[in-house]
């Protein structure tokens, strides 16, 4: 069953090509499909378009097929060419003309957006449950760990002191601009696109401000031509926000590959989430944190894919859009799980908490030493000089301790600001 079927058989070749696998990822939306016709179904009582016993049947009819998503049984066979035409085709087998009726007043273009932007709406407010539990992790090893010191690197030489305290905190704080990003997304998809039909309105008297209200979208998408290009531009927005998150987990992962590294040996996973060699018994490799670096480095292309497939298109429907499923929807899914074992495996790591007592790291000090120099009363370019001339001839002392006060420094982490400021994002 087709939902635009005149009687006349499409070629099979075309069909094929056309529906690609659209049945295997229409299963996602099957739920949200379901609730945008029950949202539907209830304006038209409203307006008069159903009677109050049409409207009651139909809403009982999609129930029971929610009933059936939610239990897993739910299946699109090869018959029908999407889960929209499916769940038109139970109803029909259901309620014969009754079920014919939901269609009035809506196109498969809105019917499409709506289940879109209610699945969307869902899986960023999943996303963002993610992050913050990542984020209460950091910060938690942020203040366990802020007295071990670790050396801090520019252009990948020894630069100056860090802390575990400062590094974990520091992934913390830029969880919060992706939060940003999120919300951002957020905003955009929580506009209700139900109404523009084909992306022009309709005649019938429809009540949108009902849909909006009964969906429990923030607004509604007032311009139809406008709801009609949120197709590409919702999928796009809410790719940079996953990019901007997956871009924290790469770097994240990176540094954790490098600090368990035997080179750096700053910490250690522990052995059961680690994986060995065949021929290397000694071998104890962080799979895991190079498998979240690669999908989150595959996560960071989606926002140019998406753009390159919508890049150019002139207002209104254009099959590509059923290609942004594609990338987006297995991204997600991709994004979570990243999310879900950065957590499960930092919250077992060991952080070295002798790492300075090796010589090699007491250059990390001559910024510190300088300064000190400075608060004497030398002049700056006077005292960098000195020290210069200290490590020229390997009499250089690294002072004992570090003493970095102001805000953000190793020693004033400001967690508690940075606590605040995520639960004012969040």
């Amino acid at each position: 069953m087709k939902l635009w079927e005149k009687g006349i058989p499409t070629d099979q070749k075309i069909e094929q090509f056309t529906v690609g696998n659209d049945r295997e990822l229409d299963i996602i939306l099957a739920r949200y499909d379901v609730l945008g016709s029950i949202g539907h179904a209830k304006m038209l009582a409203k307006t008069g378009l159903l009677t109050e016993t049409e409207a009651a049947d139909i809403i009982q009819a999609l129930e029971a097929i929610l009933l059936t998503i939610e239990k897993e049984q739910f299946t699109i066979e090869a018959d029908f060419e999407d889960v929209h035409s499916k769940i038109e085709s139970m109803l029909i087998a259901q309620l014969g003309d009754t079920g014919k009726k939901i269609h009035t007043a809506r196109s498969r273009n809105d019917q499409v957006l709506v289940a879109l932007h209610l699945y969307l709406k869902d899986e960023i407010t999943a996303i963002k449950a993610l992050v913050k539990a990542l984020f209460d992790l950091l910060m938690a090893l942020a203040d366990k760990n802020q007295q071990v010191l670790l050396p801090g690197y520019t252009h990948l030489q020894i630069a100056m002191p860090s802390s575990f305290g400062l590094w974990f905190s520091a992934y913390a704080e830029s969880l919060i601009d992706d939060i940003t990003m999120l919300n951002a997304a957020l905003q955009v998809v929580d506009q209700n696109p139900l109404g523009s039909a084909a992306g022009y309105g309709s005649s019938f008297p429809i009540d949108r401000m009902h849909t909006t209200e009964t969906l429990q979208f923030a607004t509604l998408k007032y311009n139809v031509v406008a709801a009609q290009m949120s197709r590409g531009k919702s999928e796009k927005t809410l790719a940079f926000a996953m990019s901007s998150v997956a871009g924290t987990l790469s770097k994240l992962a990176m540094d954790v590959c490098l600090y368990v590294s035997q080179n750096f040996d700053f910490m250690t996973l522990p052995q059961q989430l680690t994986t060995g060699s065949s021929i290397m018994p000694h071998k104890k490799n962080p799979d895991i944190f190079e498998l979240i670096r690669g999908k989150a480095n595959k996560i960071q292309s989606l926002p140019y894919e998406l753009t390159l497939i919508t890049n150019n298109l002139p207002s209104g429907y254009h099959r590509e859009f059923q290609l942004l499923k594609e990338g987006l929807f297995p991204a997600i899914q991709n994004l979570k799980s990243c999310l879900e074992m950065t957590r499960y495996a930092l919250q077992d790591i060991e952080v070295k908490e002798t790492i300075l007592n090796d010589p090699k790291y007491n250059y990390l000090f001559t910024v510190d030493a300088l300064n000190e120099l400075v608060v004497q009363g030398i002049p700056f370019r006077d005292a960098y000089k000195i020290i210069a001339g200290q490590l020229e001839n390997g009499t250089f002392k690294a002072p004992e301790k570090t003493k970095h006060t102001h805000e953000g420094s190793i020693n004033n982490l400001c967690l508690e600001e940075i606590q605040a400021k995520m639960e004012n994002a969040y």
